[in-house]
């Protein structure tokens, strides 16, 4: 098995993340994704794409996205799921802020 795509569980660059985020959503929409863009008003964020990046963000970062973490305003661009992936596997002092 390959652990190409998958990052441990030390703490991770937000760089790496956002950089690993932007390549999945640009591969998706084969077309360029800022950082800061809004998936939901491109056209990109569906329903079905949405449940797709929860796969990928689990799979590649080895979190868990459940309940309350299972809302628009964490998917909506790439900055949100950064922070909320660095929230989940309890990175950096404000980990717990978000």
């Amino acid at each position: 098995m390959t652990t190409d795509n998958v990052i441990d569980r030390d703490p991770v660059d937000s760089d790496v993340v956002a950089g690993k985020i932007t390549a999945y959503l640009e591969a998706k929409a084969k077309a360029p994704v800022a950082h800061d863009e809004d998936l939901a008003d491109s056209g990109l964020l569906t329903s079905m794409v949405a449940m797709e990046i929860v796969v990928f963000l689990e799979s590649t970062f080895g979190i868990a996205v459940v309940g309350g973490d299972l809302k628009m305003r964490n998917f909506r661009t790439v900055d949100d799921m950064v922070a909320l992936v660095a929230r989940l596997r309890g990175d950096g002092e404000n980990a717990g802020d978000a």
